[in-house]
Formats: structure tokens, C-alpha cells, sequence
């Protein structure tokens, strides 16, 4: 068998040790192990060789460190309760109006998302403070629930993105230039969703009830709460686009400043900064052996040739490059339903990357990756809240047994709808994504 046939034969298999609930992390490295045996013809001296030095340059990588830090620049965020703050805000302004007090729940989910690059965490955060006011002001489960699932994708399209971070790694693009890139689709996605919640509440009179408006002191006051996300969104972000500090050194000055933001809030204690810091480390170990298994299997795939196979044989059948990309959105798409974001990113780009590499948009090959790359995060992103096995949509339904999850998945589709209109707009008119890029 050629390595060529090796690197196709390995899908399926991986894809079976998925299906049977392996750890995408271990499928894809015993995948790559095996692959890299067989390819050396039993010898085992270059796969040890490989184990050894994979490992190495994978976690002594200077990119990665971003990781960690933002993921505890958000354990700080979600359990110092800064999300209380955002949503009071945005309830105080939009609570009074039709469907407001959702349209504040998918605010203060963006805001939220600008400090925490997770979308689970998000959306679990966020349920937490706004269901129990949905549910005061008579707004239906389903819509609820579905509202708050969407809201939470939010997480990791709003800069910072951890998403984003591991895709700049893989494709050796500009991190701070995918941040500023999303920025614009993820202000679309918010609005996307305002929108969607007030053809809902026209279309479903029932499904929200109306709260009293707060008087404009009072806005302005829970609008001044908000302060320390503000700061440290603009510090982290602005500073990093102004060049004050690399995106790693950014990540780390966000850590710092949510950390001193809640202590000075009096909500960071010992037990808040330990439960912080596990957190941390649990989530970052999970994504960095996913990434040792990515690692190990991608570099299969490179010596198998499979990705530049892919790649020519694309081009050589002399397909449109707009077929090519609305194949490959639908592939996230669906396989989206049934895998999370982070392991769709790792097993999938090292493949899809070259065959849109070697097709003619139209746009220089930087430009060509960043658009890809928001395209990409987006599809992903509804693939988290698509029946049957949306990810958020059962991290909702856990906080909210009440709720069928038929209601749920009836309600959300909505706000599926809403995406795809995105995602169409984003492919069609690419100069929104690209429009901040120099």
C-alpha cells in the first residue's frame, strides 16, 4: 500500500474512533502514530525520533502561551461577575422594547465574548444571569433557551478567539489581523441576531413578555458598571492593533487586568482564584493534546501527500473556486452538527487550507487565508447550535430542564437562518471581512 493510499485509508478510521467516543485528541494521534509506522515500513527509529521532536517544538512554541492566557483572562471574567454588569446594561437600554430583555441577553453575550474567547463558556455564563429574567417577564423556554445558544456563539467570534488563534497557528497567519478581521462579522452576527429576535416576538406574540422602561439615570449608572470590560477590551484589543504589544503580551496583560478588575470588585478570593486557575489549566491541557494529536497526524497527512493531492486534483477538474468554497462551507456545516469547534478546525484546515491556497479569488494569498479563516470560524459556529447535536444547545438545556429540547431546536432555527444569511453576505461581498486590513 502507497503512502498515498495510507493518508485516504486513515479518515475513516479516524472518523470510526470518533464515532465510538475516542478523544479527538487521541484518535488523531494514534491515526498519525500508525500512519508514520506504517509509511516508515515498521521501523520504529524515525516514529520515536518523531514523538520526540514533535512534542518538543509543538508545546515549546512560543504562539501557544496566547492560549492559556486567554483562556484564564475568561475563567476571571465568567466567575467574577462581570456578565451580571453586561447584562443589567444592556437590559436597562433594550429591556422595555418587544423581545428586549433577549436583545439584552445576545448584547451582553457580544460584550461578554470580547473578554472570553469561549463560546460554551459564553453561553453557560450568560444562562446563568439572563434565564432567570427571561423567565420573570414571561418569555417563552424554547425562544429562551434557543436565544441564549446562539448568543453564546458570540464567544469565539468577537476578538480574542482561541478558535482564531489555533487557525493562525496552522495556516502561519497574522494573528492580530484575524482579530481585527472578525471584528465587523461579529458586530453582523450580533445585529443578525437583534434582528432575528424581533421578527420572532412579531411572528410569536406569546413567546416574550414586556418589562417597565428604567429611567435614563438608572441606564447610565449600569452602564458605568461596565467599565472594567470596557477598559480591558479596549486595552487588549487597541493595543494590540496599535502595536503596543505582541498578541501573546496582550493575552497576559487581559489575564492581569480581568484579574485585578475583580479583585478590586471584591468578587476574586482564594477559592474564585483557584477555581480560576484549575479551570485553566484542565481546558488548556485538553486543547494542547489536542494539538499534540493534530500535530502527529497532519504531519502524516504532509508525508502521505494527501493534502497537495487534494489540492491538485481540485484544480485539475477545473471547478469553480466559489463551488469549491460553498462545498467546503457545507462540509463544516453539517460536520459541524456533530463535532466541536476546536477538533473541526485541527482535523479539516491542514486539508481545505492548500485547495483553497491554489485557487484564484481574486485576492493576494494573505487576505485569501484571513477571509477563509472568518468563514470558516462562522460555519463552525452554527454548527454549535444545529440540531440534532448542537453543543451549546445542550449546554442550555442542561441549565434549563424545564424546556424541551424540541422547543428549542423549533425556536433556534431561527437564528440558524440568521447565520446563513451572514455567511452568505461574508462570501459574496468579502471586502466586509477584509475592510479594517491594511
Amino acid at each position: 500500500m502507497t503512502n498515498l493510499e495510507l493518508g485516504f485509508w486513515s479518515f475513516p478510521v479516524l472518523l470510526l474512533m470518533i464515532f465510538l467516543r475516542a478523544p479527538i485528541g487521541l484518535a488523531m494521534l494514534l491515526c498519525g502514530f500508525g500512519g508514520w509506522y506504517l509509511a516508515m515500513g515498521g521501523n520504529p527509529t524515525p516514529l520515536l525520533s518523531k514523538l520526540k521532536s514533535e512534542t518538543y517544538t509543538t508545546f515549546s512554541s512560543y504562539s501557544l502561551s496566547i492560549i492559556p492566557m486567554f483562556l484564564l483572562m475568561g475563567q476571571f471574567a465568567t466567575l467574577s461577575g462581570m456578565s451580571q454588569a453586561l447584562f443589567k446594561a444592556a437590559e436597562s437600554f433594550l429591556g422595555h422594547r418587544r423581545g428586549g430583555v433577549a436583545m439584552a441577553a445576545v448584547g451582553a453575550c457580544a460584550g461578554f465574548g470580547a473578554i472570553c474567547g469561549s463560546s460554551l463558556a459564553t453561553a453557560a455564563t450568560m444562562s446563568k444571569v439572563a434565564l432567570p429574567e427571561l423567565r420573570r417577564y414571561g418569555y417563552s423556554g424554547g425562544f429562551s433557551t434557543a436565544t441564549l445558544a446562539a448568543g453564546g456563539t458570540l464567544g469565539i467570534l468577537i476578538p480574542p478567539s482561541v478558535i482564531l488563534v489555533i487557525y493562525a497557528i496552522l495556516t502561519e497567519q497574522n494573528i492580530a489581523k484575524l482579530f481585527l478581521a472578525a471584528f465587523l462579522p461579529g458586530v453582523l452576527a450580533a445585529i443578525g441576531y437583534v434582528i432575528t429576535i424581533s421578527i420572532y416576538v412579531r411572528l410569536n406574540p406569546k413567546s416574550a413578555g414586556v418589562r417597565p422602561a428604567v429611567p435614563m439615570g438608572d441606564r447610565f449608572k449600569a452602564l458605568a458598571n461596565t467599565w472594567p470590560v470596557l477598559v480591558i477590551f479596549f486595552v487588549v484589543v487597541g493595543g494590540i492593533y496599535l502595536g503596543w504589544f505582541t498578541p501573546t503580551e496582550g493575552a497576559a496583560v487581559g489575564a492581569a487586568g480581568t484579574g485585578l478588575a475583580a479583585l478590586l470588585a471584591g468578587s476574586l478570593n482564594w477559592a474564585v482564584l483557584r477555581e480560576s486557575l484549575m479551570g485553566t489549566a484542565k481546558t488548556t491541557g485538553m486543547i494542547f493534546f489536542i494539538v499534540l494529536g493534530a500535530g502527529f497526524y497532519n504531519g502524516f497527512l504532509a508525508l502521505s501527500g494527501v493534502p497537495q493531492f487534494m489540492a491538485d486534483w481540485v484544480v485539475g477538474q477545473g471547478y469553480s473556486p466559489w463551488f469549491v468554497l460553498v462545498v467546503i462551507l457545507v462540509f463544516y456545516l453539517i460536520f459541524g452538527c456533530l463535532m466541536d469547534s476546536l477538533s473541526m478546525i485541527m482535523l479539516t484546515v491542514p486539508i481545505f487550507f492548500p485547495v483553497i491556497s491554489a485557487m484564484d479569488f481574486g485576492m493576494s494569498t494573505e487576505h485569501l487565508a484571513i477571509w477563509f479563516g472568518i468563514l470558516v470560524l462562522i460555519v463552525v459556529e452554527v454548527g454549535l447550535i444545529t440540531p440534532p447535536v448542537g453543543m451549546n444547545l445542550f449546554i442550555i438545556n442542561s441549565m434549563d430542564r424545564e424546556t424541551p429540547m424540541t422547543e428549542t431546536y423549533k425556536a433556534v432555527m431561527y437564528f440558524v437562518g440568521s447565520d446563513i444569511v451572514r455567511v452568505i453576505i461574508l462570501v459574496m461581498f468579502p471586502a466586509i471581512t477584509l475592510f479594517l486590513l491594511p
